[in-house]
Parts: structure tokens; C-alpha cells; sequence
């Protein structure tokens, strides 16, 4: 996908579309709709309705927290009428608070679905690692004072790689039924003042990436040594854990999906690195029978199991 192109304003798009969108998460209480709060969910079917011109019900690729951000989340519906592309995406946005955008939208195979036909998700989680507090980046990273050494922190959480029971990482509220989950990688890198965990897994229990977060910062200011991720794994107890992570640092930057869907490939977010070069898409999947099976699976007709 190249960063400039025109919209077609002629066509009208027919069948299931697949969207992605943005978000800063800040005033959001969460992507799924709520009835006492704003959530992302509940901003995007009321804009696309109004497109529309009827009610639309959508599902996503993952649901993120109260103030958790997104550069690619990514949304599939049935559009109850035929809009064009340039319709559906300026209409949207044109309805949609400053804070939320659609970036693409395209047709997708009805056996599509944007949550169960996840291959894999990626998140980057960002320190900003300086004494003075952040102004600019405020909203969207997390300030550490005290120095972070990323070395020691990625030796550390290289423990974290493989099929593993995360019990110590899940929140106690965490409704998944099984506690295993597979992580692809886990890189931590430091770019300037910048502390970047960049991780990628089958799916992730609820505030995992945070609890692991704040994990992989005491080991960074020393407070504990290289094998205390392995430990924490090892006691299967969240409450042998560290503290959670501010929401504010976490970054939903990529989904991907079986090549056959050829979804839209862009810069990985958030925009704040830029810089280090990165495309979506580009690192291979793992080779292995879990992401096998869910290549062959068909979604056609499927609802999202979950309220």
C-alpha cells in the first residue's frame, strides 16, 4: 500500500468489507460499546450508520482497554446498503470525533472475520526514559525517570517466547478460559529516549502486555535481575506479579491475516517511530501447526462468541 492514492468514488462496494482504523484511546473507556461510556466500538457503528442509513454491527481484531491506542485495528462488517470506498471512508470520518479514524476499507471473502481469522497481533509498549516529564508525547507513551536498561530488559524477556501459561501476567478479572497463550517474539529496544517492547503473539489475556510491561521495567532499573521473567512465569500466580503498566504507552499496531484476504499493507504505528524503518507483513509467521490450522479454517456466517 503506498502512503497516497484516490479513493474510488464510483464503485459501490458489495459483500464484507474489511476496514482499518485509528485510534488515540485517551478519552475511550475500551473498544467495546458501553452504555454508560465512550468507547471506540460505539463511535465507529454510529458513524457508519449514518453512512449507511441503517444500523451496522461490527467485530474487531482485538479489544483493547481504557486507554490503550491503535493504529491498525482491524474491523469487518456486513454493509446492509452498497456505499463506494470514498463514501464509506470520508463519510465515516467526516462523523467520527478527531481521535478515531478509518484508514482503508476493502472487500473482503465472506469466510472472513476479523477476531477468530487472526493469525497473529502485534503491540509496541513505549517508555519514554528521560528525568524531565513528557509534554508532547504525553498522551502516548509512559515516562520513566530512572535510566532502563534495554539490553538487560529483551535478555529477560526472551523467557516469554514459546507456547506458556501466562496466569502471572493475566488480570484477575481476565475471563479467557485457558491461560496459554504463544508468543512469536519479544524485542525490547532502545531508540534515543526511547524504550520500545515490541511484541507479537497468537492473542493476549487481559492486561497481559501491561503486567508484562511492568515486569521488564524493574528488571530494566535493576530492582530485579534477568531471570525474573522466567520466575514469574514459572509460579503461574498473578499474584507473585509486578505492578501494570500505565495504559497510556500501549500501541495495537498490527493483525494479520491469511495472504488469500490481501488486505492493505502500511507503515507500523505508531507514528512516533516512523523512523526505525519497519513495514507491516514484513517478518515471517512462525512455521508451526497452530497457525496451520487456522489458515484452513472458514469463518463464513460466523458470529463473534462474546456479549
Amino acid at each position: 500500500m503506498t502512503l497516497y492514492y484516490h479513493f474510488d468514488e464510483t464503485t459501490p462496494l458489495t459483500g464484507r468489507l474489511a476496514m482499518g482504523v485509528e485510534y488515540d484511546g485517551t478519552r475511550f473507556c475500551g473498544f467495546q460499546r458501553l452504555k454508560h461510556a465512550p468507547s471506540v466500538q460505539g463511535a465507529l457503528e454510529e458513524a457508519l450508520a449514518r453512512v449507511a442509513g441503517a444500523p451496522v454491527h461490527l467485530y474487531a481484531s482485538g479489544r483493547t482497554d481504557s486507554g490503550v491506542h491503535a493504529t491498525r485495528q482491524v474491523i469487518h462488517f456486513d454493509p446492509p446498503t452498497a456505499r463506494s470506498e470514498k463514501a464509506w471512508i470520508f463519510g465515516a470520518n467526516s462523523n467520527l470525533p478527531r481521535d478515531l479514524a478509518i484508514r482503508w476499507v476493502k472487500p473482503v471473502a465472506d469466510d472472513f472475520h476479523s477476531r477468530l481469522g487472526a493469525l497473529a497481533r502485534r503491540y509496541r509498549y513505549i517508555f519514554l526514559n528521560q528525568l524531565s516529564r513528557p509534554v508532547m508525547e504525553r498522551h502516548n507513551v509512559t515516562w520513566c525517570r530512572d535510566p532502563l536498561d534495554a539490553p538487560a530488559m529483551h535478555r529477560a524477556a526472551q523467557a516469554l517466547v514459546g507456547e506458556h501459561d501466562f496466569s502471572s501476567f493475566r488480570a484477575a478479572g481476565c475471563q479467557s478460559k485457558s491461560p496459554w497463550r504463544q508468543m512469536h517474539f519479544c524485542e525490547v529496544n532502545r531508540f534515543g529516549p526511547l524504550v520500545v517492547i515490541d511484541i507479537q503473539g497468537n492473542a493476549f489475556l487481559h492486561h497481559m502486555i501491561r503486567n508484562i510491561a511492568g515486569a521488564l521495567a524493574s528488571v530494566g532499573r535493576g530492582a530485579r535481575g534477568e531471570s525474573y521473567i522466567k520466575e514469574l512465569l514459572d509460579k503461574r500466580s498473578r499474584r507473585e506479579g509486578d505492578v501494570t503498566a500505565p495504559a497510556c504507552g500501549l500501541h495495537f499496531v498490527d493483525s494479520i491475516y491469511d495472504e488469500r484476504f490481501e488486505l492493505p499493507r502500511e507503515p507500523l504505528g505508531p507514528n512516533l517511530l516512523a523512523f526505525t524503518g519497519e513495514w507491516s507483513g514484513e517478518r515471517a509467521l512462525p512455521d508451526n501447526a497452530r497457525i496451520a490450522a487456522r489458515r484452513k479454517l472458514s469463518f463464513a456466517g460466523a458470529l463473534d462468541p462474546r456479549p
